[in-house]
């Protein structure tokens, strides 16, 4: 069985770190998240999600991440049935999240997470790169020396000459 949830979208108010009487960091936050279809002649539709996070992650959201900032989620859906003060059966919907992730640049991220935070190096709020990762921008005419995959075997294919005219 699968329970996979993936969602990005906006968050609608700043986190709020909190703790258990055990002190495990948890927060409870709402992301907007436009849907994908709209009739037409209808508004843009939104959905507003609950979503909660534990430990690392919970101090990772409220560290940097404010109100408007665009956020990536994955985690699992967790389905809650409970009786309301009036007797009522009701069903509440979150997302338990368990990896989350910058997305988009500064501009449309908001701030980065308050006045305190030093600034980021790089242009957009992306996960650094491993450090064994080759260069960012290789010279565009600048040819492999050995195959794309270590592994792989190049004895199917032939090399073109430099001197003929290609046909396409």
């Amino acid at each position: 069985m699968l329970n996979v949830v993936v969602l990005m979208g906006r968050l609608v108010a700043d986190p709020e770190l909190r703790h258990t009487p055990n002190d495990v960091a948890v927060t409870s936050i709402r992301i907007a998240v436009d849907r994908n279809y709209s009739r037409s002649g209808a508004e843009k539709q939104t959905d507003f999600i609950d979503v909660t996070a534990w430990r690392q992650t919970a101090e990772f959201i409220c560290r940097y991440f404010s109100k408007g900032s665009m956020i990536a989620i994955q985690g699992s859906l967790h389905v809650d049935n409970y009786t309301d003060r009036d007797g009522n059966k009701r069903t509440r919907y979150e997302v338990v999240a368990d990896n989350v992730q910058f997305c988009g640049g500064k501009r449309e991220s908001g701030t980065y997470g308050g006045a305190a935070a030093p600034a980021p190096r790089q242009s957009s709020y992306q996960q650094p790169a491993p450090a064994a990762s080759t260069p960012a921008a290789p010279a565009p005419a600048a040819a492999p020396a050995s195959p794309a995959y270590s592994s792989g075997d190049t004895g199917d294919f032939q090399p073109l000459p430099d001197d003929d005219d290609l046909p396409f």
